[in-house]
């Protein structure tokens, strides 16, 4: 299979930066694999995974604070290139024999770095560069065998060096927009001085991940719960390149799903991709079980456990499965051991949480190593539609948590209708990608209206849009009025029980994105 992308790899030590999986994203983006530890990894772990360079993130605490973060001092003896960022620069002075203090006057936001000395991290970069600041201590003395490359008017040692034992400490930070010429710089540090080769490419990744799941899965069956969405879609079809009909995928209908959706699942998956796929129509049940249930958590809890008693029921029928496939990503691992040290607590918001403690499968998890829209580059990689690698993120209790109140088939007939206007208004308007998500809630309120000359008194629809990164934090979208009224003017006379539709202008936080 040629080259393991997997032997060229960068670590990177998390001691608690709000930056440190932007400095992930811009070494992958650099075409170049690397992997988040906490700042405590073991040295045994860290001799295992062989790096050809190691990068010490930033963080909030100052080298001085008790119980700061500190690594193992023994990387310095590994005889491998270490660039300090922020935090990690002082860190790297204090272990190494330098001296950090306190600084005067605390140094943040843009500032202009000199280079008063060559260095192959600057490589074709100007002698004056525009950087990031954010910090409190300061660098007062090198540690010996280091000199200083440059200076902003605020601290006189801005970037250090070790030439020979190829040390790196940046008072800066690189991996922000704010440092425009930051990505040169950490591509130098991993081209020219750690010596990397740009392979990691999602090609690339596809290759690998075909022929490891081959090995891995032998003559075993797989099943997999698909959902339509990205993730599961993604998987799913990497698992059948590499295994054909050993795989099953289970793909639930809950009657919580938009318009249309549980239709696209059936015709990508079973027409266009002819992978073995088990549609069960379990519409019915979901919605008794939900029958008089208003509470978010409960509706939450019925839904989960409901999907987990038909998944089960349907592998059982397949006969004998080694594996479970699932849609995890790398920033769901990356919380699940935090900088504060290894945590055995791993998330569960998949739709497959708990299935497999229950159903004693071994898992395949062939997307733990990549970011979202690593992701979809893959998808893009094995020919799926651009309508499922750019599906907005879709609550696993569906519908039912848009439902404010009681969830029954008019209800749920009454806010498909009403959400299909929002998304096809949206995309009209050529929003739908950069809106992280939008959406109809139907609220458990009636008001007064007028149609005709008729009195009404029905339901009120609530429009969700919000921009994110990432879903930890929104603000709400600021559509164009022209776009809210045609929304609102096809709600009200296309959606037989509405006569009143209000848009939501509320960030996350203090509110959440869902209502529910």
């Amino acid at each position: 299979m040629g080259k393991n992308i997997h032997q060229e790899k960068v670590l990177i030590l998390d001691f608690g930066s709000q930056y440190t999986q932007l400095i992930a994203r811009r070494v992958r983006d650099s075409k170049v694999y690397c992997e988040i530890h906490p700042y405590n990894i073991a040295i045994k772990a860290i001799k295992g995974l062989k790096p050809k360079g190691i990068i010490l993130s930033g963080g909030p605490s100052s080298i001085y604070d008790p119980g700061a973060p500190i690594c193992d001092k023994e990387i310095f003896h590994f005889g491998i290139p270490i660039l300090g960022i922020c935090y990690g620069m002082q860190l790297m002075t204090h272990l190494l024999g330098g001296e950090v203090a306190s600084s005067v006057r605390r140094e943040y936001g843009r500032a202009e770095f000199y280079i008063d000395t060559p260095s192959t991290l600057f490589k074709e970069i100007d002698k004056q560069i525009t950087v990031w600041m954010s910090h409190g201590d300061r660098i007062e003395s090198v540690p010996a065998g280091f000199h200083i490359v440059g200076h902003t008017e605020n601290s006189k040692i801005a970037v250090m060096e070790n030439s020979e034992l190829q040390f790196f400490g940046l008072q800066f930070h690189p991996e922000v927009i704010h440092t425009p010429r930051g990505t040169d710089i950490l591509k130098n540090f991993l081209y020219e001085i750690c010596g990397c080769a740009p392979i990691w490419t999602m090609r690339s990744f596809a290759e690998y991940s075909i022929e490891g799941i081959k090995e891995t899965v032998r003559d075993g069956k797989v099943i997999c719960a698909l959902s339509g969405g990205v993730d599961s879609s993604v998987v799913a079809l990497l698992i059948h390149k590499a295994i054909g009909d050993q795989l099953t995928c289970i793909f639930v209908d809950n009657g919580l799903l938009r318009e249309g959706e549980a239709e696209a699942v059936i015709s990508t998956f079973e027409r266009n991709f002819h992978i073995n796929l088990i549609h069960v129509n379990a519409r019915k049940r979901f919605t008794d079980r939900l029958k008089s249930i208003e509470d978010p958590e409960e509706k939450r809890k019925i839904v989960g456990k409901e999907f987990i008693e038909v998944f089960e029921e349907e592998a059982r029928k397949i006969g004998e499965i080694a594996y479970l496939a699932q849609g995890t990503l790398y920033p769901d691992v990356i919380e699940s051991v935090s900088f504060k040290g290894p945590s055995a607590t791993i998330k569960s918001h998949h739709n497959v949480g708990g299935l497999p403690e229950v159903m004693n499968l071994k898992l395949i998890e062939p997307l733990r190593e990549l970011f979202k829209d690593e992701v979809r580059l893959l998808g893009k990689e094995l020919d799926i539609s651009d309508n499922i690698l750019w599906r907005q993120p879709f609550p696993g209790p569906g519908l039912s948590i848009r439902i404010l109140g009681e969830v029954t088939e008019e209800r749920l007939e009454i806010l498909r209708k009403a959400d299909t206007i929002v998304l096809e208004e949206i995309k009209k308007g050529g929003l739908y990608r950069e809106i992280w998500q939008s959406f109809a809630v139907l609220l458990p309120v009636k008001t007064v209206g007028v149609m005709g000359d008729e009195r009404t008194y029905e339901n009120v629809v609530g429009i969700r849009a919000v921009t994110s990164k990432d879903g930890m934090t929104a603000d709400w979208v600021r559509l164009p009025y022209d776009l809210l009224g045609i929304i609102s003017n096809r709600i009200i006379n296309e959606v037989k029980g509405i006569n009143r539709v209000v848009y939501d202008i509320s960030s996350k936080p203090p509110s959440t994105i869902e209502w529910e």
